[in-house]
């Protein structure tokens, strides 16, 4: 069996290898664009903020190593133009030779990954405007802020590539400014759980203008200026992470079925409309997980599943990709931001009847050394209760927590399944009770209505308005609100009749729930706990 892969970072790669370790007397050959192969293109960031000192360290494997290792054979620098699917070929120009040169396959993989998205705006060419895709292109935004004093930078595109370049030139000490015309940051997170990032990178010195087009790089030769729809800024350096688009245009003519964003469509196997041509990593239009419906996971774990997948079911194992969750991870200054499944309005629209709860919970136990707090949003289908999404924030490890939200949902876990798990614990490492189980038995308790509540967002929507708030944290917090201890409760509050709509705000949530608590007992009717408490909601509490 002849297999020809088109690209060669982690889907094409990990294809390649795999497929050599199940059948050795398959003839596997890479064909790729680029000089490298089997790059770490997550890295990147972090090459330019210096954490990675050396470019070799971001190459995985050269040609000859790798093919040393797997049996592949690999060609650098050839750009595939055509595909013809009677003829089983592909053509190809090598453009270390200028040659053009046709290969034939029994079964045809594309891997062609996805290419930085540059808007046609005036000075987009100007000295130091970059992208962010490759090796060369981080060694060049490295080199630019060594060699030539860059002391301000503003990063158009606010996803997950576009933060973390942001982290890592701040880390420099450079004056970072980021632009987005979406209206959020981080489009994956739910809105009130992106606000609390922006907010927390504006307190680090990162502004972040949301709802902000880029429409135009000023300068003479190189970026003095970055005009957008807002304002024009200063700038030294600009930094396109605007998403990136698949590279599918050699597909044109070839009768390859591409979905509008110019991916191509795959079915449970990773096969095209072609039964011998399949499309894996950046390139490829899965299918999410929890909904069957169409989903883009641009992710590098997404591309060596996919490739270790793929590769099984060309070796004749009989492979279904069960698709994507969507989930991501990204670290920002002081802040780690993880999320996987459904968000709120994404599991709406997929038909559910979602119900929400933000927490916030100790990350480990809190008298040892380092410890701090996640901001964790679970959310549920109301009718069946299994577990939709979740996103967690916090300068901890928020990843153990996305990871078990990710196998929850992957084996389709109910709340009340997941009840009674035994998660490791020793102080250094979570909490007696875990933070995911604590964030459980929270939705629990609001579901089962042992806990009334508004969410942040009821409460931005105004939901409170007509409650009377009660400050009902450890010590006084609220200026200007009613202090109460909930300690000293014993009976009817003075002056708050028992039918009285009360919105009780702490901390963090937990004192309100058990202030809540006590006053159902002695007859209470329509009090709220404020989730998140004046932590996710700040100190400005007004309900008038």
């Amino acid at each position: 069996m002849k297999v020809l892969v088109i690209g060669g970072v982690a889907a094409g790669t990990k294809v390649a290898a795999k497929l050599k370790r199940l059948d050795r007397s398959a003839q596997v050959k890479i064909l790729t664009m680029s000089k490298d192969i089997s790059y770490a293109g997550c890295g990147l960031p972090y090459y330019v903020g210096d954490l990675i000192h050396d470019r070799s360290e971001l190459v995985v494997n050269t040609p000859e190593k790798y093919a040393a290792l797997t049996g592949a054979e690999v060609e650098t620098e050839v750009e595939v133009t055509s595909v013809d699917r009677g003829a089983k070929t592909v053509t190809a120009v090598d453009h270390k030779t200028g040659e053009t040169r046709n290969y034939d396959y029994d079964k045809l993989v594309i891997a062609t990954g996805a290419s930085p998205i540059v808007p046609p705006v005036e000075g987009v060419h100007l000295k130091n405007v970059f992208v962010m895709r490759t090796p060369d292109d981080a060694v060049s935004i490295r080199e630019a802020i060594e060699t030539e004093g860059i002391k301000r930078a503003v990063v158009a595109g606010a996803g997950f590539i576009g933060m973390e370049v942001a982290e890592n030139l701040h880390a420099k000490g450079i004056r970072t400014t980021v632009i987005d015309m979406a209206p959020q940051i981080m489009p994956p997170f739910d809105p009130e759980m992106a606000e609390y990032a922006e907010n927390h990178l504006a307190d680090e010195g990162i502004m972040c203008f949301t709802g902000t087009t880029l429409e135009a790089v000023l300068g003479t030769e190189k970026v003095e200026k970055v005009k957008t729809s807002r304002k024009a800024y200063k700038a030294d350096a600009l930094i396109l992470a605007l998403g990136i688009r698949a590279n599918t245009a050699f597909l044109a003519d070839s009768g390859i079925e591409l979905m509008p964003n110019r991916t191509v469509k795959v079915d449970e196997t990773l096969r095209t409309n072609d039964p011998d041509i399949y499309a894996i990593g950046d390139c490829a239009m899965v299918t999410n997980r929890i909904t069957g419906q169409s989903a883009w996971s641009p992710m590098g774990s997404s591309a060596n599943i996919e490739g270790r997948m793929l590769a099984e079911e060309l070796a004749g194992k009989s492979r279904k990709y069960p698709g994507v969750l969507g989930t991501g991870i990204c670290k920002l200054p002081g802040l780690n931001c993880g999320r996987t499944g459904l968000g709120e309005s994404a599991a709406r629209n997929a038909g559910y009847d979602p119900v929400s709860v933000i927490t916030v919970v100790d990350d480990k136990a809190h008298y040892y050394p380092g410890a701090s707090s996640f901001i964790v949003k679970m959310i549920a289908d109301k009718s069946s209760q299994k577990l939709l999404g979740l996103q967690c924030m916090g300068p901890g490890a928020v990843d153990k927590m996305i990871d078990i939200a990710v196998m929850a949902i992957s084996l389709g876990a109910d709340l009340s399944s997941m009840e009674y798990l035994d998660f490791a614990y020793a102080p250094p490492f979570s909490t007696a009770i875990h933070p995911f189980a604590h964030t459980l038995n929270v939705l629990l308790n609001k579901l089962n209505g042992d806990m009334d509540s508004f969410t942040p967002v009821e409460y931005k929507e105004g939901k409170a308005q007509g409650y009377t708030v009660l400050d009902v944290s450890i010590n006084p917090t609220l200026e200007g609100k009613e202090y109460v201890n909930f300690t000293k409760i014993d009976g009817v509050l003075p002056n708050h009749p028992t039918d009285e709509n009360i919105l009780l705000v702490c901390a963090k949530g937990k004192r309100a729930y058990l202030t809540q608590n006590r006053l159902k007992y002695y007859g209470y009717t329509n009090t709220k706990v404020l989730e998140g408490g004046v932590t996710f909601n700040g100190t400005d509490i007004e309900t008038e």
